[in-house]
């Protein structure tokens, strides 16, 4: 009788969620204030990444920024432009794919400017080449910079977060963290991976009742700056390669909205929930038909470059 009853409960409680989502989808929430936030994203130094350009927008909402990157140049060129925008800044050089540069930089920040509350976790790299023709070290670099760097920059400003009863944790995966081809068999790994973590993450949060503590999973399509695929042309003003600054203001929308996903274009809903459904032979004839079984790197980026 008590499985009955919990049963009853249950379902009571999602059909209540699914109608109070469909009115968040319908009317939109405002978007949370983040003056005064400490915000650190990682990846910040590409002029053509997402990693500058969320950072120029939570400029212009007063948040205060801590810039990572290898690409010591290009940070602080970053962090010229968000002074320009009014907000304070502070570059640091760090490889996140090294754990131990991540903890000495997070260190660093506590000390410098204190704990962070929002961290997008950014930086990303690409092994744009078929297994058997990419060079282990490659497929291990693009491990701890898309993957590995993500538990490393949680396990040192998420304890601070939970404890205070506030914070927001981004990650940023990109479509080939939902679905796969061919050809970029490290990328797609460690982009499935941090999807993982992400989810884990996010039901570890739940189950432990820290519900100041927000996350956000961003889904973009493949950026232009990391490469694309022989799509048709007559289909390339739907599937072609997106400009960062395209996607911006939606993916900071839905950031300060505590949206717990975010994929661009939105037609990246339909592909990830039909992957479950479509055969697997029908998934592959689509691909070819789309022309995204063809990968063209652009250029293989380090682990300054975003996502």
């Amino acid at each position: 009788m008590a499985v009955l009853v919990d049963f009853v409960v249950l379902t009571v409680k999602i059909f209540g969620w699914i109608i109070q989502s469909l009115l968040q989808w319908m009317m939109k929430p405002p978007e949370k204030r983040v003056a005064n936030e400490i915000c650190l994203i990682t990846g910040a130094g590409s002029a053509m990444g997402l990693g500058r350009l969320l950072a120029l927008e939570f400029a212009q909402r007063r948040a205060t920024l801590v810039l990572w990157d290898v690409d010591s140049e290009g940070n602080e060129n970053t962090a010229r432009e968000v002074r320009e925008l009014g907000a304070r800044a502070y570059a640091y050089t760090c490889d996140v794919s090294q754990r131990g540069e991540v903890y000495a930089a997070a260190e660093k920040v506590r000390r410098d400017i204190g704990d962070v509350t929002i961290l997008v976790n950014n930086a990303s790299m690409v092994a744009g080449k078929p297994i058997l023709q990419c060079p282990d070290e490659l497929l291990e670099g693009t491990m701890r910079t898309n993957c590995h760097a993500h538990f490393w920059t949680v396990k040192a400003f998420l304890p601070q977060m939970i404890k205070k009863g506030h914070g927001h944790i981004v990650t940023i995966a990109g479509s080939l963290g939902l679905f796969a081809t061919g050809c970029m068999e490290g990328y797609c790994a460690s982009k499935f991976a941090v999807v993982g973590f992400h989810e884990a993450l996010s039901h570890e949060l739940k189950a432990k009742g820290a519900d100041g503590v927000k996350t956000t999973l961003v889904c973009p399509y493949f950026g232009d700056t990391v490469g694309c695929f022989g799509s048709r042309q007559e289909l390339e003003a739907v599937i072609s390669p997106i400009n960062p600054s395209c996607c911006v203001k939606s993916v900071i929308q839905g950031i300060l909205r505590n949206q717990h996903m975010i994929c661009f274009p939105r037609v990246m809903y339909f592909a990830m929930i039909s992957k479950n459904f479509l055969p697997r032979d029908v998934q592959v004839l689509v691909q070819k038909f789309l022309g995204l079984d063809k990968y063209i790197p652009q250029k293989e980026a380090n682990c300054a470059t975003g996502t």
